[in-house]
């Protein structure tokens, strides 16, 4: 029996990659929580040293980078939180630390976008995050790197430019759990297929954007993120 749909399906969301005509196909954003230790303090947690954590944003939550955006609704208080993304080209389920690179197709710079208010408020009703973190346009990220091109992941610098000034700066090395180790434990609860983006955490230094706030981002070795945003009309 032919299928006839209701209304047009939407499309996919792709990433160009860096040096190549192909395009990334994105399927899911996983996003882990608390990964770099200063920051995990400024806000006034703890790392939990016993397993990494996680929480999604749906692929069309993705924003190509070099957009203007507007500001998001419904908050007073949304923060930029600079990352480095992984993206895979092959399946993972249940894989090894020793195996699971084998899995990533290459890597980018991203900004995950958060309503702090918001987010605030379901913490403190033990309620999920998803109204603070997966909205419209709360992924910028940019063209991805081939794995080969980027080379071995190391102390490469991340960091993010707010209307010119930099406020968040750290290194790859910091992180709390590598990417190897987050791929493997992830890999326990889901089947990684491709397309999976991973957006591993953010440094210290995240703060409030404004109506026009710039940002630029960059992790050594990618290419660059960045994004501008417009009043509310």
């Amino acid at each position: 029996m032919s299928q006839t749909l209701l209304f047009p399906a939407p499309e996919n969301p792709i990433l160009p990659i860096d040096g190549s005509d192909l395009w990334f196909p994105v399927r899911r954003i996983f996003c882990v929580g608390r990964n770099y230790a200063a920051h995990a303090a400024e806000m006034g947690n703890e790392v939990d040293r016993e397993a990494p954590f996680y929480f999604n944003k749906s692929a069309h939550t993705l924003c190509p980078s070099g957009r203007a955006i507007p500001y998001p609704t419904e908050t007073q208080d949304c923060h930029y939180e600079m990352e480095f993304v992984v993206a895979l080209d092959k399946e993972a389920a249940q894989v090894s630390k020793e195996k699971a690179m084998g899995a990533v197709f290459g890597y980018g710079c991203g900004i995950d976008l958060t309503r702090r208010d918001l987010q605030g408020q379901a913490k403190e009703k033990r309620r999920p995050w998803d109204i603070g973190k997966d909205f419209e346009n709360a992924a910028i990220l940019a063209a991805l790197t081939p794995k080969a091109q980027f080379g071995e992941i190391g102390a490469q610098r991340i960091w993010l430019d707010h209307n010119g000034a930099r406020v968040q700066d750290a290194d790859l090395s910091d992180m709390v759990w590598s990417v190897p180790e987050i791929i493997a434990h992830l890999s326990r609860f889901y089947t990684l297929l491709p397309g999976d983006l991973i957006m591993t955490g953010t440094p210290a230094g995240v703060g409030p954007i404004s109506p026009d706030s710039k940002l630029e981002g960059l992790v050594d070795g990618c290419v660059p993120v960045q994004v501008s945003f417009t009043p509310l009309t």
